[in-house]
């Protein structure tokens, strides 16, 4: 969940929460280029007030158009696909071959009203949400937490029965180790990702001078903070801090999560040794094979801010890769 959709949903709890009736628009396809990742949000107010995009242009203003004619999922949730025709890439701004297929559902009343003032709370609270909503008339959505975050598909019974299964994760968390220069640069650029920052460190010496916007700065030994709140699967920890006290201490939790991610900052000669110590103190080579170290892909990195940016782009991968599988899966 981007920082982004988040706003959306809350908007929406606000708007039904003043007895408002609205639409959700949300991307359930794409073909070739395309804006916005299959999941993206759109919410549209009584009045045409916009929160989220789905293209960052014109499809917007297509969803306004039809709003305001009456026109846009009046019999039940509406699938709408935009960018068949050539016409459409000119008109709608989309990416040349680009298809944005979208599913707008209309809200109203108390149940709708009960879903999204709940809905934002729980992702806040790093819980995942699964809303499920019938593609027919007259059939209600409902909504429910889950355990595991696995995206959106659209599956059909035997019947022929569509139903779209969104789950509402919670964003992506970065959970650095460390207050030192690389994590600073880190933080600062994974912000602009989208993902949600925290930064841990025991030393008052390193915390007391953190001043960066937006990240949460944690005094605490990593262990006890990743238990506390950075071990689900929308999570990637990195260790930074060059001593092994620190470090491993929190390494040792971290490969016990469910973190996408694990990675520690170092030399190949340095990562061997961190290796050798994790094993003594009985972590075994399965979850060793989690481990990234030395930490981000290989571009030649020296400076903070270089390595900052191998560590960004190889989560940036993993999370690609990650999307892929979910596509994957959803489509057979």
């Amino acid at each position: 969940m981007q920082s982004q959709d988040l706003e959306v949903l809350s908007r929406l709890g606000a708007w039904l929460g003043d007895g408002e009736t609205c639409h959700l628009c949300t991307i359930v396809a794409t073909y070739g280029s395309s804006p916005r990742p299959v999941g993206s949000l759109l919410a549209l107010g009584a009045d045409g007030a916009l929160a989220g995009s789905l293209s960052g242009g014109c499809v917007e203003d297509d969803l306004v158009e039809r709003l305001r004619a009456g026109d846009l999922a009046r019999r039940g949730p509406e699938r709408i696909t935009y960018g068949l025709e050539p016409s459409d890439t000119e008109r709608l701004g989309l990416p040349c071959g680009g298809t944005l297929e979208v599913v707008v559902e209309r809200l109203a009343g108390p149940a709708d009203a009960a879903t999204f003032a709940t809905v934002p709370g729980a992702l806040l609270e790093r819980s995942c949400v699964r809303r499920d909503v019938p593609l027919m008339e007259g059939v209600p959505s409902t909504a429910e937490r889950v355990s595991t975050f696995t995206g959106l598909e659209i599956a059909r019974d035997a019947a022929g029965r569509e139903t779209l299964h969104h789950v509402y994760g919670p964003r992506r968390q970065l959970f650095l180790i460390g207050a030192g220069m690389v994590s600073r640069y880190l933080a600062d650029m994974a912000q602009a990702l989208e993902f949600e920052v925290t930064v841990c460190d025991p030393r008052e010496t390193m915390t007391e001078q953190w001043d960066l916007p937006g990240v949460r700065v944690v005094r605490a030994m990593p262990d006890d903070a990743i238990r506390d709140g950075a071990k689900d699967a929308r999570t990637a920890i990195v260790a930074l801090t060059h001593d092994p006290r620190i470090d491993d201490m929190g390494l040792m939790e971290a490969l016990e999560t469910d973190a996408f991610y694990v990675g520690a900052m170092g030399s190949r000669v340095t990562s061997d040794k961190r290796r050798d110590r994790l094993r003594a103190l009985g972590i075994d080579e399965a979850a060793l094979e989690r481990l990234h170290a030395p930490v981000g892909i290989a571009i030649g990195s020296k400076t903070p801010a270089e390595i900052a940016i191998s560590i960004l782009a190889e989560l940036t991968r993993e999370v690609r890769a990650a999307e892929r599988i979910r596509a994957a899966a959803a489509s057979t």
